[in-house]
């Protein structure tokens, strides 16, 4: 092999001109072919094998009810409910008005089923407890449907401030009420009139904090930001919609659409700027190395060159990359940079006796081509333990970077050396070798003893974090929480209706649902259980007579705000609301004695004794603020009243499809409590789901699943690696003794990998894992330079011009590794912090650990010689 070699350098700097025009030719064809033929893919579903069975069950899932795929979902909030529900009703309408940028757009909770049979869906107990309340203030009610303006409000009121002074009115249903009439009626009386919620008054708000419109919007594949478009359009809609002008209501988004553009906006912020430090800190450790452009330029145009090679093979061989193997350039460049490093520093160090520059090259490729041929070895085998792995992300980019291995030293002893030919570098009046490196080698050798057992303990440490130190499941922890989607979905996470971690589980039909409903709620990890017999709820039948006694009591209030919208009874005005302002104040005042000091009622006394004072703009602002919504609640309160029995057979399709398959098959979901927003408790939640339904899906069971692969495939990766390497080494060294040194320095380095990664406070995640199999192959390089070395009679391992080559090849990989971990990408942060980790490690296991375990193998007489 290292004839071989030589030769090949040989007949690469006689035929250098030629050599560069090849390589200058593959360059152009194979960037004109990867232009057109590679491709990313931002899909984290398809960073896994579809045999997987999860991934199957996630395939069936995403075809049964594709309504719940790649997604944009709105959030709105505003100050009243029936704000946020009229700000989602025309953001929705909008959204489906605009077909070049939607496909499709829905707000489920403003679906007439809703609104007519809302009702049914509550507990009985519950349903009795509104209706009770909703009964209890018929009176008040009747007022109001009488006579829809402030005057018939303060009307009501005055009429309970009356029975409260006769001892005939309990305040107690009232209270809750009152206490909103009293807030809105002080915004007034101080010159701020707000719309007053009628919807938690009289019918009780029983939705959530939030309304939310679902839309698919129409994506364009050639962008990195497939849904960018769509999503500037959402917001430059809900931006024009009137209550989020007037400032009274926020749409916010989230989804898998917007999620997976932000974050590769995260990945490009900064990009260009980081590069070009990068680019500039690299050329100064080069620099510092060499000491001559002549070696520098040759070098970065065998990097660009090889770089060039491993992105036409990844067009040719995989097409398509993942979010995984894209990184594949930062590995190789980190890595590559490192085999033009050890030859001309090398080179330099033999051009120190050897002027001849066609000979130096000769004698370069005789000492140091071997080294790197097996380190090139070692390092692609160790990314290609992970092509028969089902994580298909590491697979693709194991391929692809090992490949690049070959390639990079393909390059590295053919155009590297025709170009150090032609660029014709000057001859060395100095020495290579690290300053002090000799002190150094000296002070190891004098305390190899102490320095082994000091690393034994921090081996024994290593161990100890690597099977404590955690792996985040969770693959939100992986994004810039500051985007927009991401601070959205933070605050949806707290309610276990909007935590997306959720699991699902089919049930054969709807009379298998109340059992498995009943296991699942059982459970002490899920808050709670909706199905599709939510939609078809039980006990209809005295829901139904509840309701049919409700409407009865309150037929004469419902009549008369019919009457009253059709436009009967003349125009109230200010004049009209300032008597009615004077009669209500003066009946509190007079039952001032019967109310307690904190009673609502009190307060609005204060509000309208300062509201008479004001003008009739004032007051009719205020009307208009009390009234805007109660209307169309009374309106709303008489279709809950009329509710009509609900089958599976009568379910709007709106409603039906998200929980009933074609097949009879009815969808049951679990949600998780509160501890499922970390790792530990989703993985907690997931084995309790399973545990009763063993076909289980959903988001939180695939989350895990997504775990235990990733951490299955890490395991058999690693013990393919290590056996390859570890085959290689034995073929190459022909001794057990050489590959266990290589091996063992390896080992250690992973071990301070760990111990440095939990001093940090890092976790393991689906994005920084592949910074182990970097972790190979900076690893097995450097050590076998220094094993060969020693294999070879050096004794003064950190003195050489092999230590200098590893220490700025060590810097110029580490530059371009804390690019990544300057990213605003927490995945691709943690993966620059863990890689940086690892390097140093790397390190100080060869600095250090590696020469105080050569110095004490049995030829130490040489050794004493020599220092």
């Amino acid at each position: 092999m290292l004839s071989l070699i030589v030769r090949l350098v040989g007949v690469s700097q006689r035929r250098a001109w030629a050599v560069v025009v090849i390589g200058v030719l593959a360059a152009v064809l194979g960037l004109r072919y990867s232009a057109t033929h590679l491709s990313v893919d931002s899909d984290t579903d398809h960073l896994f094998a579809t045999s997987l069975p999860w991934r199957q069950s996630q395939i069936a899932d995403q075809k049964n009810f594709p309504q719940f795929d790649r997604l944009i979902v709105a959030v709105v909030r505003a100050k009243s409910p029936e704000e946020a529900s009229e700000t989602a009703q025309a953001l929705n309408v909008a959204l489906n008005a605009d077909k070049a940028h939607f496909k499709d757009s829905e707000y489920p909770a403003g679906a007439k089923f809703y609104t007519n049979n809302g009702l049914l869906l509550l507990p009985v107990n519950q349903l009795a407890k509104l209706l009770g309340s909703i009964v209890a203030a018929q009176p008040f009610l009747g007022q109001l449907a009488a006579d829809p303006s402030a005057r018939g409000l303060l009307t009501g009121i005055r009429l309970i401030a009356q029975g409260v002074q006769l001892g005939q009115a309990n305040l107690t249903p009232y209270n809750g009420p009152l206490a909103g009439v009293a807030q809105n009626l002080q915004q007034a009386a101080s010159g701020k009139p707000e719309p007053l919620s009628w919807q938690g008054l009289i019918g009780g708000d029983l939705g959530g904090d939030a309304e939310f419109v679902l839309a698919h919007p129409v994506l364009n594949q050639a962008s990195i930001q497939p849904g960018g478009a769509a999503t500037s359009a959402l917001k430059r809609i809900a931006a024009g919609l009137p209550d989020v002008k007037a400032g009274r209501a926020t749409v916010d988004y989230t989804g898998q659409i917007p999620l997976s553009d932000e974050q590769f906006a995260s990945l490009t912020n900064g990009l260009a700027l980081g590069a070009m430090i990068s680019v500039a800190l690299i050329a100064l450790w080069l620099f510092l190395a060499l000491r001559s452009w002549r070696l520098i330029v040759p070098i970065l145009l065998t990097l660009v060159l090889g770089l060039v090679l491993t992105i036409s093979f990844a067009a040719i061989a995989i097409g398509v990359l993942n979010l995984i193997s894209v990184a594949f350039a930062i590995l190789f460049i980190g890595l590559a940079v490192d085999f033009g490093i050890q030859f001309t520093v090398r080179l330099r160090d033999v051009r120190h006796g050897v002027g001849d520059l066609a000979l130096a090259i000769t004698e370069t490729a005789r000492q140091a081509g071997g080294q790197i041929a097996l380190a090139a070895a070692a390092t692609a085998c160790g990314f290609l333990a992970f092509a028969p792995t089902p994580f298909i992300g590491v697979a693709e980019l194991g391929i692809i970077a090992g490949t690049g291995m070959g390639l990079a030293f393909f390059c590295t002893v053919t155009f590297l050396p025709a170009l150090l030919r032609l660029f014709a570098p000057r001859p060395e009046f100095f020495p290579i070798g690290l300053p002090f490196g000799g002190q150094v080698d000296e002070f190891i050798f004098r305390r190899r003893h102490a320095t082994l057992i000091i690393f034994g303990l921090l081996a024994i440490a290593g161990a100890v974090a690597s099977v404590t130190i955690g792996f985040d499941a969770n693959p939100l922890d992986t994004k810039d929480p500051h985007t927009e989607s991401m601070r959205t979905l933070n605050g949806l996470l707290n309610d276990p209706a909007t935590n997306p971690f959720y699991a699902d589980v089919l049930t054969p039909n709807l009379a298998a649902v109340d059992a498995m409903a009943k296991k699942l709620s059982a459970l002490p990890e899920v808050s709670g259980v909706i199905s599709g017999a939510t939609f078809v709820p039980a006990d209809q039948s005295v829901k139904l007579a509840m309701l049919t006694q409700a409407q009865t009591i309150l037929a004469p209030t419902i009549q008369t705000t019919s009457i009253t919208q059709s436009g009967g009874g003349a125009p109230v005005t200010a004049q009209d609301i300032r008597l009615a302002m004077a009669a209500t104040r003066e009946a509190i005042l007079k039952a001032k004695a019967q109310l307690p000091a904190d009673s609502p009622m009190l307060r609005i006394a204060d509000a309208l004794g300062r509201l008479q004072s004001q003008n009739d703009a004032q007051i009719m602002a205020m009307n208009a603020a009390v009234t805007r919504f109660l209307p169309a609640e009374l309106a709303r309160l008489n279709d809950s009243l009329n509710a009509q029995p609900i089958t599976q057979a009568n379910l709007p399709l709106q409603v039906a499809r998200n929980w009933f398959l074609p097949d009879g098959r009815v969808r049951v979901e679990a949600l998780p409590t509160a501890a499922a927003q970390h790792t530990k408790g989703l993985k907690i939640f997931a084995n309790a789901v399973l545990a009763v339904a063993p076909d289980a899906g959903g988001p939180a069971i695939s989350t895990i699943a997504t775990a235990r692969t990733i951490l299955d495939s890490f395991r058999e990766a690693a013990f393919l690696a290590a056996l390859a390497i570890a085959i290689i080494l034995f073929i190459v060294f022909r001794n057990f003794r050489d590959t266990l040194l290589v091996l063992s320095t390896l080992t250690l380095s992973a071990l301070l990998t760990a111990l440095f990664a939990k001093i940090y406070g890092l976790q393991i995640n689906y994005a920084n894992i592949i910074a182990l199999p970097l972790l190979l192959g900076v690893g097995v390089s450097f050590n076998v330079y220094f094993v060969m070395n020693f294999r070879a009679g050096m004794r003064r391992f950190l003195h050489s011009a092999t230590a200098h080559a590893v220490l700025f090849s060590a810097l110029t990989t580490g530059t371009a590794f804390g690019t990544l971990a300057a990213s605003h990408d927490r995945g691709t942060s943690s993966m620059g912090v863990l890689l940086l980790l690892s390097l140093l490690a790397v390190l100080i296991a060869t600095f250090l650990f590696l020469p105080a375990l050569l110095y004490v193998l049995p030829d130490s007489n040489a050794r004493k010689t020599q220092l």
